[in-house]
């Protein structure tokens, strides 16, 4: 997979719904507060839509809309010109790539969307919590996985008034760093199952045996 494709992977997973657990052994007991606001916020959006604009390590910036359905689904829906649709169905993230004429997919377990679309968010294993950053309007959760599987680390900002996540940093292991920013998130119930169901688009024996 190129590596733009693999850091878009990354990167959307990384943010999609906060996951399995991070660790916070080490954090002051005003961060670890922090932390456990930000799980019980990200549980409480078992269905939840926003815009988002993603500026990737090139440079080159693209925007979307996001649904997330908890536990384990999500859809990342690009705007055109972009041909890129991914979309998590519980087990699976496929990616389908309209103007390349690709499809792709990848365990759940695999990709960083499992740390956010867990049925139960704990932020007390699996995934390490390295740093806390405060900011004027918020702060910033920094983490890395615990088990040393995925290298790199991911970044989670949120506003504290009220509280809301607005984005998140994916920093790969080559320190290659993909931005993605949330407008407008917010609850979304009653969204379709449609949405978070994707086929392969091509047509059978078109390079499908190539995944």
């Amino acid at each position: 997979m190129p590596t733009t494709r693999r850091s878009l992977i990354l990167a959307l997973a990384a943010g999609a719904a906060a996951g399995p657990a991070l660790a916070q052994s080490g954090l002051a007991p005003a961060d670890q507060q922090l932390v456990a606001s930000a799980s019980a916020y990200l549980e409480g959006l078992t269905q939840a839509k926003a815009r988002f604009i993603q500026v990737d390590a090139r440079g080159q910036t693209s925007q979307g809309t996001v649904y997330l359905k908890r536990p384990g689904k999500a859809r990342f829906a690009y705007d055109p010109p972009s041909g890129l649709l991914v979309v998590s169905d519980g087990g699976t993230v496929s990616v389908a790539d309209s103007r390349l004429k690709t499809f792709d997919k990848y365990p759940l377990m695999a990709t960083p969307l499992s740390l956010f679309l867990a049925k139960t968010i704990r932020f007390d294993r699996g995934v390490q919590v390295t740093r806390i950053t405060r900011a004027a309007d918020g702060f910033t959760i920094v983490a890395r996985d615990g088990r040393r599987q995925t290298a790199g680390e991911i970044a989670l900002t949120f506003t504290d008034g009220p509280m809301a996540l607005t984005g998140w940093t994916v920093t790969d292991a080559q320190r290659r760093r993909t931005i993605v920013r949330l407008i407008g998130l917010a609850p979304a119930p009653g969204l379709s199952p449609d949405l978070f169901y994707l086929k392969d688009p091509r047509p059978v024996g078109v390079g499908r045996g190539k995944m």
